[in-house]
């Protein structure tokens, strides 16, 4: 398989060449990246949506992180990283349905399974309000350990301090090995798909998770203050997707 290569540039955004991804993050170069926050409206609430991130990644596993969100490749432009919700969450959503929050400058750095890394970025930040339950999602399995939804009141009082504590809804991934001597739930399963291991399968369970603030990638208490209040603005959703 060909490496994943990104462009890369100096601090001010001006493009020096690409590199494959592991020298990117190995030496701290500056490149582009894409978030999506996802939100619903439940009601008079506005509930908002996260990921936690699977434990193969390389830059913080398991932690809690955007909805959706990824690097842009070598030659990519920002309309086509919206692909990254299809391929995350199976939301098929044109660019243009989708909201400008912010632009981010961030500099993220800390060490997997004994590799430092050093993860400088410019993120553009988008909002999609999308009415449909998180059973209706469809989890890429190399990326996303589980999907959770919050009210956004209680997220932003998280990060705000005003909490300590918050608990969230969702639903996880859980790998069945003897999938194909066993019987499943259907009423606590959703099929998602079978791996490559023809006695496994791939499920997700509905789980109430507790989470603090400091489980969530550290994108520094600004950047979530600042995209969570911007999240009260994006326009609703006419119809489920």
């Amino acid at each position: 398989m060909t490496p994943e290569r990104f462009d890369f540039y100096d601090n001010q955004q001006n493009w020096l060449g690409t590199a494959p991804r592991t020298e990117v993050h190995a030496k701290g170069y500056w490149h582009r990246s894409f978030h999506c926050w996802i939100v619903r409206d439940e009601g008079a609430q506005r509930m908002v949506l996260f990921q936690r991130r699977r434990d193969i990644k390389d830059t913080f596993p398991l932690y809690y992180d955007i909805t959706a969100a990824g690097h842009l490749t070598a030659g990519e432009q920002l309309h086509e990283a919206s692909r990254e919700l299809e391929e995350e969450l199976g939301v098929h959503a044109a660019f243009e349905t989708l909201t400008y929050l912010l632009t981010a400058k961030q500099e993220l750095q800390g060490e997997v399974r004994g590799l430092p890394f050093i993860d400088r970025e410019f993120s553009s930040v988008y909002g999609l309000c999308l009415n449909q339950s998180l059973e209706d999602y469809i989890l890429q399995p190399s990326e996303v350990h589980g999907l959770y939804e919050v009210a956004l009141d209680d997220l932003l009082a998280l990060f705000r301090g005003e909490r300590e504590v918050i608990e969230a809804n969702g639903i996880c991934m859980e790998i069945d090995w003897l999938a194909s001597s066993t019987t499943q739930s259907t009423e606590e399963h959703t099929e998602l798909g079978a791996s490559d291991d023809e006695h496994s399968a791939i499920s997700s369970v509905r789980e109430t998770v507790t989470v603090h603030a400091h489980e969530f990638v550290p994108h520094g208490e600004e950047y979530y203050i600042r995209v969570l209040e911007a999240l009260y603005d994006v326009p609703s959703s006419r119809t489920n997707t």
